[in-house]
């Protein structure tokens, strides 16, 4: 007993305190030095404290400490395995500690410089925070900038956000000659509603947001604040930026943001390192007992210690998903729009979901802009995918009915549809939608799917195969059709890229049963 012990102490649990200790300390490190010190180059906020931690741990985890669970007896009394609710309690005890720490970095760096009057940050070392003694807030002269969101896993979420910049003088008589403003402090509000209202309650709603948020910047006194602290590389600052942009009065080159906070300099930490310390020391002690719990697999662990481990599984995944004879379009697609995804996390546009005037520059499909000659968008569009959860039910979608109907249509010909239908599918939207931002293959898949009804009712493929896959298919395309009329999706894509890829399935099907038979 004590000799399993042992062995799953040495297997599994110092392997992951090294990981979840050197991954944390080494990622810190690095942010430390190269964002924070250095500064030798900028990344949105949200992707080094939280994309990233979040992701990287996954590599270790699925290379490293997966095929080493096989050691463990996991298996339930139906057959079914615990062993992903080991791998999602791994992967939390590695990457929550390291987001805590990315924040606890974020408040501990910088000092607080203390200035007399704005100007002089200027003649300052560079910081972080700023104890500024007197200024004047110009409330006269602001620049604005209002963005609006969807989000949720079926964009049932509409958010407005209300960017105001107002410029930070030296004193009141400043505002009669100065043709520049260096100094802006940054003031948002926003408003969250259900993107299921109609557009006229939901213009109701926004004019009703603009006047309370109008009332609230009025009587404010924004001069009440401890210490300013510059914004930073996220979201938030880009919607300042905008703001920014919008304001014509002054020059605003150069122009440093700050948001205001109230509370002591020295408070500006909180409980973060109890946070850290606890959820690290937690996520110890879980490991510990779940890896001591099971029973060993005495088979797996012979062949662990003699080196003849192998997992096959994970081999079997990554084999499936290269492109291989009969299944070679399908990954080619879905690492394309992978990429594109990860191009636009990279440029720092964000990574659970993007906003709407960045996808139109990067392709989005919509109405004003395509009829007016810029044609293009409506293929580029169906590359394009409004965040993470956007991009992987589409590549799920895409993964499950290419296994059916490329090895049917052939590469040339699959490609020529999936193209084809999704650009079908983009002038749907443009002509039921006056003024949306249309993204996603989803226009595309549903052409295919709409291509494999059409050749499941020709009788194409073999009657047992037809009727299990025609049930999943029909739920599939009913679900989201569904989702699309409760609100927040472009039902117009879906529905333009069903009928045409059930069209040409119905048109192809003779072909398609001719060349399955020789």
């Amino acid at each position: 007993m004590n000799k399993t012990i042992h062995q799953k102490i040495n297997i599994l649990f110092i392997p992951f305190l090294i990981t979840s200790i050197g991954f944390c300390a080494i990622y810190t490190f690095l942010n430390w030095i190269l964002l924070i010190k250095l500064q030798l180059f900028s990344i949105k906020e949200f992707v080094i404290e939280f994309g990233l931690p979040a992701f990287l741990p996954v590599i270790p985890i699925v290379f490293f400490f997966r095929p080493r669970l096989k050691i463990l007896n996991l298996k339930k009394s139906n057959g079914k395995s615990y062993s992903d609710l080991f791998i999602i309690i791994l992967w939390l005890a590695i990457a929550v500690p390291t987001i805590i720490a990315q924040n606890y970095l974020k408040n501990s760096t910088g000092k607080l410089s203390k200035v007399d009057y704005i100007s002089q940050i200027s003649k300052q070392e560079p910081s972080k925070y700023y104890k500024v003694k007197r200024f004047y807030l110009d409330k006269s002269k602001v620049g604005v900038n209002t963005s609006f969101e969807v989000g949720g896993k079926y964009n049932e979420n509409f958010s407005i956000n209300l960017f105001i910049v107002v410029p930070i003088l030296d004193k009141k008589s400043d505002t009669a000659t100065i043709s520049s403003c260096k100094y802006w402090l940054g003031i948002k509000y926003d408003e969250r509603m259900s993107n299921r209202l109609d557009e006229r309650e939901k213009q109701n709603r926004y004019e009703e947001f603009l006047k309370l948020s109008q009332y609230e910047f009025d009587r404010t006194d924004f001069s009440d604040f401890v210490y300013l602290e510059k914004v930073g590389n996220s979201e938030i600052g880009d919607g300042y930026k905008e703001a920014l942009k919008k304001f014509k009065k002054f020059n605003t080159e150069g122009s440093i943001i700050f948001i205001s906070n109230n509370k002591p300099f020295e408070s500006r930490r909180g409980d973060t390192l109890y946070w850290l310390i606890g959820t690290f020391l937690s996520g110890i002690i879980v490991w510990l007992v779940m890896i001591l719990i099971p029973v060993c697999n005495r088979t797996e662990l012979r062949r662990f210690e003699k080196g003849t481990f192998e997992d096959k599984d994970l081999k079997e995944f990554l084999d499936f998903l290269k492109p291989r004879e009969n299944f070679y379009i399908t990954p080619i697609l879905m690492y394309s729009n992978i990429l594109i995804y990860l191009i636009m996390v990279v440029a720092g546009l964000g990574f659970i979901s993007f906003k709407g005037y960045d996808l139109l520059d990067w392709g989005g499909n919509f109405r004003p802009a395509t009829i007016n000659g810029q044609w293009w968008r409506l293929l580029t569009n169906i590359f394009l995918h409004g965040g993470f959860i956007h991009l992987l039910s589409n590549m799920f979608g895409l993964l499950f009915v290419g296994i059916f109907i490329e090895p049917v249509l052939g590469r040339l010909r699959y490609i020529l549809l999936y193209l084809i239908t999704g650009i079908l599918a983009s002038c749907s939207s443009i002509w039921w939608y006056e003024a949306t931002v249309s993204i996603g293959a989803s226009g595309a898949i549903f052409g295919l799917y709409g291509v494999f009804l059409g050749l499941l009712l020709k009788k194409v493929f073999p009657e047992d195969l037809s009727k299990a896959f025609l049930t999943t298919t029909l739920i599939f395309v009913g679900y989201n059709l569904i989702m699309g009329l409760i609100g927040g999706i472009d039902n117009a894509a879906h529905i333009g890229g069903l009928l045409s890829g059930f069209i040409f399935g119905i048109i192809i099907s003779k072909s398609v049963k001719n060349e399955s038979v020789k």
